[in-house]
């Protein structure tokens, strides 16, 4: 049976959410947000540092250097992508598990992995997210701003780090959407197909 399940997911669509209840119902560890501390160990810097650079594409500024020179910069933003990836491999090697997000699907692309890529419609992902963080309606337009600046970001993240299209259902085993199907519909279809790649 495939032992990692990666996920991808459009902001607001639950994609968190459902990785956990996965690996729940599976019995295997999940990791999201525990990779930041891990990652930031590797590389010994302060994890709220590290966030900042976590799953979002940093315009990179042009490093000033002669063909002299004995120092390369690397982009902090590359840094902790480097990083990231060196620990979702680790974690890969270890056995079964859930990670959502960071360009997992690509860095264990010579693994086997079953890719998942969570969507929703525009307005239902602004709604649960206005609902889970009890915003009144007057927050509404700052919302959807704020969901299409976090997806710009992820898009922007993943296709600069990967050369692929992030949300292009050829970069998946299966796409789902959380909202029509419901959480439980997509974990048993997950699992279902799960079964059938090997």
């Amino acid at each position: 049976m495939t032992k990692i399940i990666t996920i991808s997911r459009e902001f607001g669509s639950g994609g968190r959410e459902l990785g956990r209840r996965l690996a729940d119902r599976l019995g295997i560890p999940f990791y999201d947000k525990e990779l930041i501390r891990m990652a930031a160990d590797d590389i010994d810097i302060e994890e709220h540092i590290f966030e900042m650079y976590d799953d979002a594409f940093m315009e990179k500024k042009e490093v000033e250097y002669t063909p002299f020179s004995s120092i390369y910069e690397v982009p902090m933003s590359d840094q902790t992508f480097m990083a990231q990836s060196r620990v979702i491999r680790r974690l890969a090697q270890h056995g079964p598990c859930v990670i959502v997000g960071r360009c997992a699907d690509m860095v264990l692309k010579d693994e086997q992995c079953l890719n998942l890529f969570i969507y929703a419609s525009f307005k239902k992902r602004v709604q649960r997210l206005m609902t889970r963080e009890n915003l009144p309606e007057t927050e509404l337009r700052q919302m959807e701003r704020r969901v299409r600046e976090i997806d710009r970001k992820r898009r922007d993240y993943y296709q600069y780090y990967t050369g692929n299209e992030w949300g292009k259902p050829q970069n998946y085993h299966l796409c789902l959407d959380s909202h029509k199907a419901g959480m439980d519909a997509c974990i048993d279809a997950a699992i279902a197909y799960m079964a059938h790649l090997d």
